[in-house]
């Protein structure tokens, strides 16, 4: 049976990185990041580009559940609010699979180091830090198993992860 792996976390706590780690543990995969379908110039977030983005991200993760050659779908995105999973949720044909939902969290300090090793990287801007210490609290109130990465490298949680499945 396949089995749909959705990531979410706030901006800078590792869920790409995590995810090229599960990647190197699970068999026949393909991972998807949402992040790709927004790599837009200009960066605009408005009710059109939000339809068109998960509009995309659906079309992509149908087609890879569709296909036979994949046991293991990867997916992470920066999924804060319930609406946003379940939106997506519902626009997925998940009846030949499992799907299970992480997301990955981590305290003001650890984020905040990781974010400004980024910043320091040219990897991300400054004013990410306030954006996504304040999403920090969203994620213990949604349907998905918590993973608190503060103290473990994404190889780590890519292991936790595994044992989860």
């Amino acid at each position: 049976m396949k089995t749909l792996i959705l990531i979410g976390g706030t901006m800078g706590v590792g869920k790409t990185t995590t995810c090229r780690e599960l990647q190197k543990l699970l068999p026949d995969n393909v991972f998807l990041d949402g992040d790709w379908c927004w790599d837009m110039k200009p960066f605009v977030v408005d009710s059109e580009t939000k339809e068109m983005v998960m509009d995309n991200i659906c079309h992509l993760l149908n087609n890879f559940l569709r296909c036979s050659k994949y046991q293991n779908i990867v997916f992470c995105w920066v999924m804060h609010q319930q609406a946003i999973w379940d939106d997506l949720l519902s626009r997925l044909d998940t009846r030949a699979c499992r799907v299970k939902r992480f997301s990955l969290i981590a305290d003001q300090a650890a984020l905040e180091k990781r974010l400004i090793g980024d910043i320091e990287k040219g990897v991300r801007t400054r004013d990410i830090l306030q954006r996504s210490v304040e999403r920090i609290a969203c994620y213990a109130t949604l349907q998905t198993e918590k993973i608190d990465v503060s103290n473990i490298t994404p190889q780590e949680a890519a292991e936790e992860i595994c044992r989860r499945l």
